[in-house]
């Protein structure tokens, strides 16, 4: 068990910043967490992919205005290489990244279209115990109809690196529904030390794209192979789908919400309350009202138009209706 120290400890904050819709999502969670989070003490740091032959363009934030934005909300620039991954896969930065933190220091990384909605401080982390989202549909593996099934596909990876498989099952859940398998969204993670857990990661995610089990030949792994090698390093490395009690993170705390189009269909009214709250100050207003998704949804009162055609409590299970709902209506920005 882990002691009260660590469970409480100081810990770091990542994200990515790149040049278009990144660079004012970033913006927009630096405020957020401000805003928010007046008991983190830790360093917020916004990871920039770097020019380098994976990019065919400088993935660098483009707009100077972010960049000042950023710095007077508190965030430091880490710039980092792409060494395996980078325009191909840019879901990779998340996983590269890990290996320019601060070693030996708590972290939790967030994907970028993440708002910060309460007091991170509050949120129970067990840095010994790492886990990751539970917002999550089963959208990897698609079994072929003649198999291998879930536990089949599952296994091969976890024997692939020799990584005991059986305890990470949840054996409330039936046999070969995608449950009862350990899988994460990728956007959040956390452990003790960013360089523990980015040299599996990366090491995983590699390997699985170059040299996949046989058991993966119909399976496609874009954009799932972050999410396909998190499972093997969370459960390696101790932690689990219970390791962190829910109703935080993706809750009270946080709201992944993807796109704003997104945000204002499906999230809390204290989601939507938080963003219109955080984004007032003139200072990050002249910012985020230059990316046009951000000014015509937050600024010009479109996010509650589209807002209105929806019920949030019966709300499409699908994502896909509420994307076409959107689109049909003219409300989809991106």
């Amino acid at each position: 068990m882990a002691s009260k120290a660590q469970k409480n400890a100081s810990f770091n904050i990542v994200v990515v910043g790149q040049s278009g819709r990144l660079q004012y999502e970033a913006a927009l969670f630096a405020a957020s967490l401000r805003e928010k989070s007046s008991k983190f003490s830790g360093r917020l740091f916004v990871a920039e992919p770097q020019p380098g032959p994976l990019w065919s363009k400088d993935p660098r934030i483009s707009n100077p205005d972010v960049t000042q934005l950023l710095k007077q909300l508190g965030a430091e620039m880490l710039p980092f290489e792409n060494r395996f991954f980078g325009e191909a896969y840019a879901y990779g930065n998340k996983i590269e990244l890990l290996r320019e933190m601060p070693a030996g220091e708590p972290f939790v990384f967030f994907d970028t279209d993440t708002l910060i909605t309460g007091e991170i401080t509050d949120v129970p982390f067990d840095f010994d115990r790492p886990s990751a989202s539970l917002k999550v549909e089963g959208s990897w593996p698609e079994p072929p109809l003649y198999g291998p099934q879930y536990t089949g596909i599952w296994k091969s990876l976890y024997d692939k690196f020799g990584i005991e498989f059986e305890s990470s099952l949840d054996l409330t859940q039936p046999d070969e529904y995608w449950r009862r398998y350990l899988y994460f969204n990728a956007g959040f993670f956390y452990y003790r030390c960013p360089h523990e857990f980015g040299v599996r990661f990366e090491k995983y995610a590699v390997e699985i794209r170059s040299d996949p089990p046989e058991e993966l030949a119909c399976q496609s792994l874009s954009p799932w192979l972050d999410q396909v090698a998190l499972p093997l390093v969370i459960h390696e490395l101790g932690g689990g789908r219970d390791a962190l009690p829910s109703g935080y993170l993706d809750g009270s705390v946080s709201t992944h919400y993807r796109l704003m189009p997104l945000m204002y269909a499906r999230e809390s009214d204290l989601a939507i309350e938080t963003l219109e709250e955080v984004t007032a100050p003139n200072k990050v207003k002249k910012v985020l009202k230059q990316y046009d998704p951000f000014k015509r949804m937050i600024y010009q009162g479109r996010g509650h138009k589209a807002r209105a055609l929806f019920d949030r409590e019966n709300l499409p299970r699908r994502e896909h209706v509420i994307r076409n709902t959107l689109k049909r209506n003219g409300y989809w920005l991106r």
